[in-house]
């Protein structure tokens, strides 16, 4: 079973959640920049949350399925279209021999994720599927898709899991079958002007000026175009320390938001570094990463700082929501 790209896209590459348990080698865990809608969209096709998903930025590819296949797209949506026909998302498509799926104008979001029933089948490389681009292994080869690709799938009978789209595509003239009544997504995405992400004050918060505190709390920052998936750079008010300080490198995570010499602070991302000399004044909760992840450069966030807590209780209420609905598919895929 193969995918053809027939378009590359800005940058596809294939990640999962990651490669954990190597970074006292130097090994960024890198994976899905946006976890939550990665994990939708393997629970919509039946996969395990972890197997790997194409991450597609911005300006999606083109791809042409050679055999009949259950997909599905969760998070930012890059118009998929099959034809003349819209691919809808957050639901299971069960996808016709031959058809080519495009991407087209962003309507809202950054990164859209598509995972495909059993899966992509490339080597595991320290136990992830995910690209390393950096350090040019994992995924694909290590790479971005390019045009001329094939993506080979595990063989998998993609009918079997949603035997009502099987039967409805066999009496349909369409290029795709859906359900009829879509799954619940229990979170909504979209691209709203005000953002508010909750935040922790991290080890160094007391070692910022009382005004850096008060601006990291109620000031707006922008994202700026030097943001990739290592970090994303803000710009807004400089966030001075109260004095010079001389750090040893410590052991940083997504989310940490460190503050360089020239007081602009860079939100760690997948790709992020293991360790990092700079100030940290706070860490960005688990469960608004998924929302960074969707901003565009130029558009603006606020920080919200709770406690250890409540992020812990955020994160907890996020499981239960996700068990939730991994519990409503199973009795979609019984009916």
């Amino acid at each position: 079973m193969t995918i053809e790209v027939i378009k590359s896209g800005a940058l596809s590459t294939l990640q999962d959640l990651g490669r954990v348990g190597f970074q006292h080698l130097g090994v960024p865990v890198g994976g899905v920049m946006d976890e939550r809608s990665h994990r939708v969209a393997n629970l919509l096709v039946g996969n395990a949350e972890c197997e790997a998903t194409l991450e597609i930025t911005l300006l999606g590819p083109s791809l042409r399925f050679r055999e009949s296949a259950l997909i599905a797209i969760a998070g930012a949506n890059l118009s998929p279209r099959i034809g003349e026909h819209c691919v809808p998302q957050h639901t299971p498509v069960l996808l016709r021999a031959g058809s080519q799926l495009d991407f087209g104008l962003r309507v809202f979001g950054v990164r859209s994720y598509l995972a495909v029933h059993g899966g992509f089948a490339v080597p595991v490389v320290m136990q992830s599927k995910s690209t390393y681009l950096r350090g040019k292994f994992g995924g694909f080869q290590g790479r971005a898709l390019r045009k001329g690709d094939a993506l080979n799938l595990v063989p998998a009978k993609a009918q079997r899991v949603y035997p009502r789209l099987a039967a409805k595509l066999c009496a349909s003239a369409l290029p795709f079958a859906c359900l009829e009544d879509r799954p619940a997504v229990p979170w909504s995405l979209s691209d709203a002007s005000e953002c508010t992400l909750r935040a922790i004050a991290a080890e160094q918060w007391q070692a910022f000026t009382t005004e850096a505190q008060r601006h990291y709390q109620e000031a707006e920052f922008r994202l700026s175009p030097q943001s990739d998936r290592m970090g994303f750079r803000l710009d807004g008010p400089r966030l001075a320390l109260r004095e010079p300080l001389e750090m040893i490198s410590e052991a940083v995570t997504f989310g940490t938001v460190q503050v360089p010499p020239d007081g602009n602070p860079i939100v760690l991302m997948a790709d992020r570094q293991t360790a990092g000399g700079y100030p940290k004044i706070a860490s960005v909760a688990s469960v608004d990463l998924p929302v960074l992840a969707q901003r565009m450069p130029a558009q603006g966030v606020r920080f919200s700082l709770i406690s250890l807590e409540q992020a812990q209780r955020l994160y907890l209420e996020r499981e239960r929501a996700m068990a939730d609905f991994a519990t409503q598919l199973q009795r979609l895929r019984g009916s």
